[in-house]
């Protein structure tokens, strides 16, 4: 018999593809407690709210920034973290759930209200954990979080060109630019 945890972390998990596939614009609990085979009232004991579920399905779908760079000593070694994020959120296990963030990310600005400070948490728990990486490799404080920023939202929007446009030869051309941009020790700024 599986634990409440275990049946929370299997709903997420449905949850998470759910979202990826239909959208949250307009998410409603109870047809969404349909489609994933349970009720809106356990949507609701497992997560609180539509906003709660909404902001535990991002938590749950991005990539864990600070694990993937987690090894990085070097310039050689952040380029090849930055290549795994890049394939994570293109090809790998991150493809499908980054559209949630891009969908709350788009509504933010017409609907700051209800994703305003959702959108600016998805951001910063994936710039924040890059930031200490690039000090690490010595630049200052001011340089590394300009270039975190780079990396983090150049990619995500790469990302989304490419998953709009279907350009995948370009998009792979600008994506090496980026991270070769964002990692190269050149003209560092003490």
């Amino acid at each position: 018999m599986s634990s409440r945890g275990d049946k929370r972390a299997d709903l997420l998990r449905r949850v998470v593809d759910h979202l990826a596939e239909h959208g949250i614009a307009d998410l409603s609990l109870a047809p969404a407690a349909e489609k994933l085979g349970t009720s809106k009232r356990m949507l609701l004991y497992y997560f609180g709210s539509r906003d709660a579920l909404i902001a535990e399905a991002i938590a749950a779908s991005r990539p864990d920034i600070a694990d993937l760079f987690r090894d990085v000593g070097d310039t050689d070694e952040l380029e090849r973290a930055a290549w795994q994020l890049w394939e994570a959120i293109t090809r790998g296990r991150q493809q499908r759930p980054i559209r949630i963030l891009f969908q709350v990310l788009s509504l933010a600005p017409t609907q700051p209200e209800r994703y305003a400070a959702l959108a600016a948490n998805a951001v910063t728990a994936m710039v924040e954990p890059l930031v200490p990486v690039f000090r690490e490799l010595g630049f200052g404080e001011a340089e590394a979080r300009s270039r975190a920023s780079l990396l983090i939202s150049g990619l995500r929007g790469l990302c989304q060109d490419r998953i709009v446009t279907g350009d995948e030869e370009r998009i792979e051309g600008a994506a090496g630019t980026l991270i070769r941009a964002a990692t190269a020790v050149e003209n560092r700024k003490e």
